[in-house]
């Protein structure tokens, strides 16, 4: 393949993307690195757990970036008297023209290419689960039948770190099938002022539809092609090792309070952001800066501490910026 074409497609993959953040940006103020951090999921073709409390946009930012995406899309509100078959539908008895009786299947609302799970903590662990299969294989298994989702397909979750009273904390192995988890902040002075003009003043603002579901796929694939040299894919591997006790490359703070560290997931989604990143910054390659930017939101959901860690009020944050410090971007063999 010729240089020319991988450049034009690069600055169409750019353009499109600046194209998406301004479209969302006419109904979402601010956040903007939370924006760039879902959108990144979605042109990786991961998952995306936001996390914050009430009334920040979480919500809205979904709603906006399906309105943005010509793509199939269903809201599903998680409570406590959710059921597995609420997602992912049943099987009905339904009549014939003929008169007789046979069972037919109903897809549920997990039969979308954008899912937007409300509220996905509050929900039992047996229908958290509804979504395991989905989330990694995008099939859905009913009886004996084996359903496949229609591509692109991808869970934008939203969870409340507030309220502990009926929530039910998301098991590891779906965790660890968000590529990113992002932490929804608060507004500043003049963000907070622009959202109470635009929601007590009679103009309306809306996103138009920018992009469709085969496009997007085209740039996915176009993403991975994007280069990383060893040395930076060793560095990835590294900070993932990093975080598992006992190990090669285990830190002082890893030893003493993480009790599991991330599975290979986490150096896959290092690998993938760090190359998004780096075609945005115009490069066709991931840096060692690449992988360090994307860090957080790559391993924060993936390291689950220990007692001494909850004691001392130690937060996965913390650790990862420990590991970041601690690990060396250019390893020498002893």
């Amino acid at each position: 393949m010729s240089a020319e074409p991988i450049v034009q497609q690069a600055t169409e993959f750019r353009e499109m993307f600046q194209k998406l953040r301004d479209e969302v940006g006419k109904v979402m103020v601010g956040h903007k690195e939370i924006v760039d951090g879902v959108l990144t999921c979605i042109f990786a073709g991961g998952n995306c757990l936001l996390e914050g409390a009430p009334g920040l946009g979480k919500t809205l930012l979904v709603r906006t970036l399906a309105n943005c995406l010509n793509l199939h899309f269903s809201r599903i509100q998680f409570t406590p008297d959710l059921m597995p078959a609420d997602i992912i539908g049943t099987n009905i008895v339904t009549e014939s023209e003929g008169g007789r009786r046979e069972m037919k299947f109903q897809p549920g609302p997990i039969f979308a290419q954008i899912v937007l799970a409300d509220e996905v903590n509050r929900a039992t662990p047996k229908t958290q689960s509804a979504l395991l299969e989905a989330m990694q294989e995008h099939s859905v298994t009913v009886g004996r039948n084996i359903y496949k989702l229609e591509q692109p397909f991808f869970v934008l979750a939203t969870q409340n770190p507030i309220e502990q009273e009926g929530t039910y904390p998301l098991p590891e192995a779906q965790l660890d099938r968000f590529l990113f988890k992002l932490n929804v902040g608060y507004s500043g002075r003049e963000d907070l002022a622009e959202v109470l003009r635009r929601t007590t003043e009679t103009a309306k603002y809306e996103a138009n539809q920018v992009i469709d579901g085969p496009a997007l796929l085209r740039y996915r694939s176009f993403v991975r092609q994007a280069l990383v040299a060893p040395p930076v894919l060793d560095f990835a591997v590294r900070l993932t090792l990093a975080t598992i006790p006992g190990g090669e490359f285990a830190t002082e703070a890893t030893n003493k309070y993480v009790r599991f560290g991330s599975s290979p997931r986490g150096a896959q989604a290092l690998v993938l952001a760090a190359k998004i990143r780096g075609m945005l910054d115009g490069r066709y390659h991931a840096s060692f800066e690449d992988i360090t930017a994307v860090a957080l939101p790559c391993l924060r959901h993936r390291i689950i501490l220990n007692f001494e860690a909850e004691a001392e009020n130690i937060s996965p944050d913390q650790i990862v910026k420990d590991i970041l410090s601690a690990v060396p971007k250019q390893y020498e063999e002893k």
